[in-house]
């Protein structure tokens, strides 16, 4: 689905023209940085020194050990209960530093790919998926129509690969001259467990890797959900000349941009696809993104398929940016170029939002528990460092979301307090460092990659959803802690959005019941610090936002289903029999 109205066409050039590789030298993937091209370097540059360091002044000040709270004569239990609120404050507050200074990093790194001509002669496959019953045959056809129509100058085939074997949608791919594959009905392609697993993303490619994949030396690939551009391969393919090159990924951007909900999370996706992947093309090592790639097929082969997780993407990238290339010993590498090159669908209703950040959030997590242990005696120390700042985001998030909960918790029933400042001193360096914060976030938006936002927009509502989603990653590292089942489950596509109901928003409030109790039990008990306050209600207001959206939407889906324009089209029949003149009636939004 590609909306009207939005410039894909430049969007889809955003890293610059296509150039010759060179003739002569071996040809090696080169990058410009983003940071060269701002004419204000030196204040940017400021900007991204002073955000971490007044941001850890701030946890200096605050468990600077004079600061501590001392209970002369008290309970010893309230001791104990000072020294967890202590912990709780300098870990929030060291995490607040480790996030600060990821930005500024990637600011500081980030950079492009430049474009070039691919070689021609190469044996691509397009691939697409279909899991009939779960996604609607017309999406496929739209995605299906999109990859016919990709240039390539070399050999192209584009296959559907059908969970199901289903007759309507052999019949369209022989419509449209498109390659059906199934691996449906075969045992040692549906297994319970690993690469083949039964009624998964990555064992369905697999199995077809495993039938089809010596017939290419590439596969690209969109989730079926995702319109490919006609210039897909003629901006992916050319970094493949590179013969160290993995795969190549490119930014998610959601076509559905209607509803609420859909457009706060693709603003969500700002910093990842305007700036972390593109710090991650420092160190050779941006992360697999499964929506839209081009993937060298010897590489994946030679780790055994794509990972058996429930985020395949970011498994199957950290796997093989271990390994090396057995032709040039070097470690594959990956690129990330920020063209849009397809458009696909976002979840258009709080419940498949939720759904998607637990399904991200626990994939991060099993990477963390089951892979991440071998990077350091595999991995270059730089590709480390980058893959260690993005997967830390989700357990940070999620534990910060929990310490502000007990430090709330400890401090409106019990009074306890880690530490005394002076309220004027802590206030003066949170609004500056917050300021700071802000501030780099804003400067970094003028890179955003969305077609969608408009420009010059701030990107609040994406800041807003990533602070509403720490209770769902807290829930999810519960999960993964307690190492409850995880499954794959597809996101509805084609108009067919989960429905919402209040208990979609159970996790939520239960913390909004949580605090609101414990802001009345501080009144009755004479705990009032304001700062402690402050951020429970925040804390508070974050929990029944998404509730407060989906009412509005609520509100305002049935005022225009109620609409006078429709009052007036079911007038109208009386109207033309009357002996007044007929009356031209324009729908309400019409144009």
């Amino acid at each position: 689905m590609r909306p009207e109205g939005y410039d894909y066409d430049t969007h889809s050039r955003l890293a610059g023209p296509l150039t010759e590789a060179p003739v002569r030298a071996p040809y090696r993937v080169r990058y410009t940085s983003l940071l060269s091209r701002e004419p204000r370097r030196i204040r940017a540059v400021l900007l991204m020194t002073l955000a971490p360091l007044l941001t850890g002044a701030l946890l200096v000040y605050l468990v600077w050990p004079n600061h501590w709270v001392e209970r002369e004569g008290g309970d010893a239990w309230m001791v104990h209960l000072d020294i967890v609120m202590l912990i709780a404050i300098g870990l929030i507050e060291l995490f607040m530093v480790v996030n600060v200074a990821s930005i500024a990093h990637a600011t500081m790194v980030a950079r492009d790919p430049v474009p070039v001509v691919p070689e021609s002669g190469t044996r691509v496959a397009f691939l697409t998926t279909y899991v009939p019953g779960k996604e609607p045959l017309a999406m496929v056809r739209a995605t299906l129509e999109g990859a016919v129509r990709v240039h390539h100058t070399g050999p192209l085939d584009v296959w559907l690969l059908d969970e199901g074997d289903d007759e309507r949608a052999r019949a369209l791919c022989a419509e449209l001259g498109v390659r059906h594959f199934s691996r449906h009905g075969v045992p040692e392609w549906n297994r319970t467990k690993g690469v083949h697993k039964a009624r998964t993303k990555h064992g369905n490619y697999n199995a077809w890797i495993a039938m089809h994949g010596d017939e290419y030396d590439f596969y690209a690939s969109v989730d079926t959900d995702h319109v490919p551009l006609p210039n897909f391969l003629e901006r992916m393919m050319g970094f493949f000349r590179d013969p160290d090159v993995a795969f190549v990924v490119g930014p998610q951007v959601y076509g559905n941009y209607t509803h609420p909900v859909t457009k706060a999370a693709e603003s969500q996706q700002f910093l990842f696809h305007a700036l972390i992947q593109r710090a991650g093309n420092r160190y050779r090592a941006p992360m697999f993104v499964g929506t839209n790639n081009v993937v060298r097929i010897a590489a994946v082969k030679q780790i055994g398929g794509l990972y058996d997780s429930i985020t395949e993407d970011m498994a199957t990238g950290f796997e093989l940016h271990r390994r090396r290339n057995p032709r040039t010993g070097r470690h594959w590498r990956s690129v990330y170029t920020p063209d849009v090159l397809a458009v696909g669908e976002g979840p258009a209703s709080w419940t498949d939002f939720f759904t998607q950040q637990m399904r991200w959030s626990r994939g991060t997590y099993e990477t963390l528990f089951k892979q991440y242990w071998k990077a350091p005696f595999t991995m270059p120390p730089g590709r480390l460092f980058s893959y260690t700042l993005m997967l830390v985001y989700y357990p940070m998030t999620a534990v910060n979301w929990f310490l502000g909960m007990v430090s709330c918790f400890l401090f409106l029933w019990f009074g306890a307090s880690g530490t005394q400042v002076a309220a004027s001193v802590w206030l003066m360096l949170y609004s500056d460092a917050a300021a700071l914060q802000i501030g780099l976030y804003l400067w970094n938006r003028r890179h955003n990659v969305s077609p969608h936002e408009p420009e010059g927009s701030g990107g609040l509502a994406g800041m807003g959803m990533s602070a509403l989603s720490a209770p769902i990653y807290l829930k999810s590292f519960g999960a993964a802690l307690l190492r409850r089942p995880s499954r794959f489950v597809v996101t509805p596509k084609g108009g067919d959005a989960s429905p919402d109901r209040l208990l979609t928003f159970r996790v939520h409030l239960f913390w909004a019941v949580l605090l609101a109790v414990s802001l009345v039990a501080s009144v009755r008990l004479g705990h009032t610090h304001v700062a402690m306050r402050t951020w429970a209600v925040l804390a508070m207001v974050i929990s029944l936002a998404p509730v407060a959206v989906w009412l509005a939407t609520r509100r305002g889906e049935r005022a225009e289903s109620e609409s006078p324009g429709e009052n007036r089209e079911r007038e109208e029949p009386a109207l033309a029999t009357s002996t007044v003149a007929p009356v031209s009636s324009t729908p309400t939004g019409g144009n």
